[in-house]
């Protein structure tokens, strides 16, 4: 079957990482300033250096993990932070406010509950791609039992259930897993903070996405019409979840001397946990 280039790659790939805009560190579990009924698991949430860490030696302390990943960018990180910022309180924040006023809680959570459904397949080849066998079959039985007994997704019936809900896996997990470096620290315009390693990671993932899939494989599709329905699923998905988490970019970023050291941190932070794991 031939494999063609999408022409809405970098279009996509706006949207894919745009998750990462109004928060730095995206939690296992869902966290809002919304009300209690707003609380549901987690939908979400992502390169090479040669010299990142070169002897082999464990790092005992988490300073020195965090000066294990380079910013020697750091000026031009700065100026995507500060637009990444206006982009959040000027685009973003206020359609997902508008759109959580408008759409009940419960048809909010279904629509979350579909997109996480629906990027099984990514975090199932991640667990293979990493041999933990055990994590791939409980995405495996979440995805078929949610697939079916939850209406395709809408409905995460096995939300409790510990064995069906393994810790989340991407492709920049597995390349750290497989001692892959950081490389350097950099915020992406639009995509939000990311690392080398994380940010070939999210191409990866792409790629394993059912819709993304569907599009190289160009399943007789116009590539127009296949990229606008690629653009408007990621969309909805971005201010869906950005619905319940309204606050928690606001709460950490006044709490920071310094924003910008804070949100790197706690990226940071958050992905050497993840591949820990």
């Amino acid at each position: 079957m031939m494999i063609k280039p999408s022409l809405s790659f970098s279009i996509v790939m706006v949207f894919v990482l745009m998750g990462s805009l109004a928060w730095a560190n995206p939690p296992a579990t869902e966290t809002t300033s919304a009300p209690p009924g707003d609380a549901v698991a987690s939908a979400d949430q992502v390169p090479f250096d040669p010299f990142d860490n070169p002897s082999g030696e464990s790092y005992g302390d988490k300073d020195l993990m965090l000066q294990a990943v380079a910013d020697p960018i750091e000026g031009f990180n700065r100026t995507m932070f500060v637009f990444n910022d206006k982009l959040y309180f000027w685009v973003l924040k206020p359609v997902a406010s508008g759109y959580r006023v408008v759409v009940p809680t419960p048809v909010r959570v279904s629509v979350k509950d579909f997109f996480f459904n629906l990027m099984g397949p990514v975090r199932f080849f991640n667990c293979l791609f990493q041999g933990k066998w055990r994590s791939a079959e409980g995405e495996f039985c979440r995805f078929m039992v949610n697939s079916t007994a939850g209406f395709l997704g809408l409905f995460n019936v096995v939300r409790d259930k510990p064995s069906f809900n393994p810790p989340e896996e991407d492709f920049g997990q597995t390349l750290g897993y497989y001692s892959v470096g950081n490389g350097l620290y950099i915020i992406w315009p639009l995509f939000g903070p990311s690392t080398l390693r994380d940010s070939v990671g999210s191409i990866g993932d792409w790629a394993l996405n059912p819709i993304s899939f569907m599009q190289l494989v160009n399943v007789d599709a116009g590539e127009l019409t296949s990229g606008t329905t690629n653009v408007i699923a990621y969309g909805v998905r971005i201010v869906n979840d950005t619905s319940f988490r309204i606050g928690d970019y606001e709460s950490l970023k006044n709490a920071a001397l310094d924003p910008y050291e804070a949100f790197r941190n706690a990226y940071i932070q958050n992905r050497l946990s993840k591949i820990a794991q």
